[in-house]
C-alpha cells in the first residue's frame, strides 16, 4: 500500500540512472491563416520557438522535476545541436550528464511546427543517423553507466532506436541491475522483447505490444493476453501497457491483471508522455513503492504531461494535485448532505472506472492516528469516501459528553484533508446502509479489527470489493486524549 505523502516526499532522496538516446527537441509555434501561393502548403506565421532536451533527456528532466536526481548517460555528436544540448543539460537542476562524444554521427534533432491556436502539429523535421554505436564508444558508454549504477536506486533504459541501446548495452546493464537488486524500467523499441530479459517492467504502447506479438489487439482481453505472453517470453517481472486515452494495463508475475483508466484531461500534446511514465515509474520503484502504486502515480503524471504543449515535465506539486484532486477543492465542496448529491458524485467516478474507497468513524478530536488511517485509505483507492457518525450516533456509541465537537465542525476538519474526497454524515449506529449506497471497491478499517468483524465486509466482498486493514499509529486515541485532559485539569 502506498502512503502518498511519504512516498512523494521521499522522491527527493532517490537517484535514478537513465541510459538511452538523447536528442534535441525544438518546437516552433505560430498561427496558420493562409496557404502558400507557391505550393498547396499552409504558411505558419512564427511567433516563438522553444528548445528542450528530448528522448532519454526528457526522461531525465521528468525525474528531476519530481524532485529526484538523475544520472543521464548517452551520446551527443560534435556539432551545434550537441553543444546546444550540453548547454541545456548543464542548466537542468537535478541532472548529472555523463555523455560520450560520438563524432561519427550527428546529434539527433527534431523540429516540430505547431499551430498554437489549434494545438496541432503541422510538420516535423528530423536530423538523425540511426546506427549502432561502434565498439569503442559502446565500451565507453557501458563503463560510464556501470560506474553510475552504484550510485542509483533504479535504472531506466530509454530506447528511441537511434543506436545507443545496443543488445550488449542492454544485456550488461540489466544483468548488473539485477545482480545489485535494483529495479529496472525499459521503454522498448526492439520488437524482440527477449533482449529485455530480467527487467523489472517494460512499458510498450499498444502498437509496440501488437508488433511484439505479431497480431492486432482489438479489445481489453487482447491487451491482457498479449502482455501476459510478452512477460513470459521476455522473462520480465511485469509488462505495463500504456494505452493513451484508454489508460494503462499492468500484467505482473503472480498477480491478477490491473487496468486503470486515464485521467480525464483536455489533451493538448502527447509528445513525451511515455517519457513521463517511465520516469515516474522508475523513481517510485527506487523509493520502494510496489508496481501498482507506481503505475497509479505514473498514470496521474501522464495526465498532467499531455495537458501541456511540447516536451513537458511534471512538477511534484502538479503530481500531488493530480493524484489528490480534492486538494484543489474547498472543504465545503466535499461534504454531501443528500442521497442525490452523493449518487451524482459516485456515478461520475464509476463512469470513469475509478476505484472507490470507504472508511468511517466519529473523528471527534483529529489526531495522528486518524490522519494515518485516512492517508493510507486514500492510497488504496482513487477516490475516498468518509462516513462520519452524526452527533446523535456518537452519543449512543460513546456516551454522554461526546462528541466534543459537533458534526459540522468534525466534517469541516475531515473535508480539509487532502486524502479525503467526500464526507457523508450518517445517523445509524453502523455505516452499513451507507456502504450499501456507496458500493465501494475498497473498505478500509484499522488493524484493531479483524476482517470478519468489519461492518459491511460481506456486502463489499459479494460485490467484488476487498477489505483493507491499516496498521494504527500507536499511542493515539480520542478517549485517551480526553482522559489526559481531565487529569491535567484536576491537578
Amino acid at each position: 500500500m502506498l502512503d502518498f505523502e511519504n512516498e512523494l516526499s521521499g522522491l527527493k532522496h532517490q537517484t535514478v540512472l537513465c541510459v538511452g538516446d538523447i536528442m534535441l527537441d525544438e518546437f516552433v509555434y505560430g498561427e496558420v491563416a493562409r496557404i502558400s501561393p507557391e505550393a498547396p502548403a499552409p504558411v505558419i506565421a512564427v511567433k516563438r520557438s522553444e528548445i528542450a532536451v528530448g528522448g532519454a533527456g526528457n526522461v531525465a528532466r521528468n525525474i528531476a522535476a519530481i524532485g529526484a536526481r538523475c544520472i543521464l548517460v548517452g551520446t551527443v555528436g560534435d556539432d551545434e545541436a550537441g553543444r546546444t544540448l550540453r548547454a541545456a543539460l548543464s542548466a537542468e537542476k537535478g541532472i548529472e550528464p555523463s555523455l560520450v562524444l560520438d563524432v561519427s554521427r550527428p546529434t539527433t534533432r527534431k523540429v516540430r511546427f505547431v499551430s498554437e491556436q489549434h494545438s496541432t502539429h503541422l510538420l516535423r523535421a528530423d536530423w538523425e543517423q540511426a546506427k549502432a554505436l561502434d565498439d569503442l564508444r559502446e565500451q565507453a558508454l557501458i563503463e560510464q553507466a556501470l560506474a553510475a549504477l552504484s550510485k542509483a536506486g533504479a535504472l531506466v533504459l530509454s530506447d528511441y532506436a537511434k543506436g545507443v541501446l545496443t543488445p550488449r548495452v542492454i544485456r550488461t546493464l540489466l544483468d548488473a541491475a539485477g545482480k545489485a537488486g535494483k529495479p529496472s524500467v525499459v521503454d522498448p523499441k526492439i520488437s524482440d522483447f527477449s533482449v529485455y530479459r530480467g527487467a523489472t517492467v517494460v512499458t510498450p504502447n499498444k502498437k509496440e505490444l501488437s508488433d511484439a506479438v505479431w497480431r492486432k489487439l482489438l479489445d481489453a482481453s487482447d491487451i491482457v493476453d498479449a502482455a501476459q505472453e510478452l512477460r513470459a517470453l521476455a522473462g520480465t517481472q511485469a509488462v505495463l501497457a500504456t494505452l493513451g486515452e484508454d489508460g494503462m494495463t499492468l500484467v505482473s508475475e503472480g498477480a491478477e491483471p490491473i487496468h486503470i483508466p486515464a485521467h480525464p484531461v483536455r489533451m493538448r500534446d502527447v509528445s513525451g508522455a511515455g517519457d513521463t511514465v517511465v520516469a515516474v515509474m522508475a523513481a517510485m520503484l527506487a523509493a520502494k513503492a510496489g508496481l501498482e502504486p507506481a503505475m497509479r502515480v505514473a498514470n496521474a503524471a501522464a495526465a498532467v504531461a499531455v495537458s501541456k504543449l511540447g516536451t513537458a515535465t511534471v512538477s511534484l506539486d502538479e503530481l500531488r494535485h493530480s493524484i489528490l484532486p480534492a486538494a484543489t477543492l474547498a472543504p465545503e465542496d466535499k461534504i454531501v448532505s443528500d442521497a442525490a448529491q452523493l449518487e451524482e458524485r459516485l456515478a461520475g467516478w464509476r463512469k470513469r472506472g475509478l476505484r472507490i474507497g470507504f472508511t468511517n468513524g466519529c473523528f471527534d478530536l483529529l489526531h495522528p492516528g486518524h490522519v494515518k488511517l485516512l492517508r493510507e485509505a486514500r492510497a488504496a483507492c482513487d477516490r475516498l469516501v468518509v462516513g462520519l457518525n452524526s452527533d446523535a450516533s456518537v452519543v449512543r456509541l460513546k456516551g454522554e459528553g461526546r462528541p466534543l465537537q459537533p458534526q459540522q465542525a468534525r466534517s469541516d476538519v475531515i473535508a480539509a484533508l487532502e486524502a479525503v474526497d467526500l464526507v457523508v454524515i450518517f445517523d445509524e449506529d453502523t455505516p452499513l446502509k451507507l456502504i450499501e449506497r456507496v458500493i465501494p471497491n475498497v473498505l478500509v478499517k484499522g488493524a484493531d479489527y479483524k476482517r470478519e468483524t468489519v461492518v459491511g465486509h460481506e456486502f463489499v466482498e459479494a460485490h467484488g470489493g476487498e477489505v483493507v486493514l491499516v496498521q494504527l499509529a500507536a499511542g493515539h486515541s480520542t478517549t485517551d486524549i480526553v482522559k489526559r485532559s481531565k487529569t491535567a485539569l484536576q491537578r
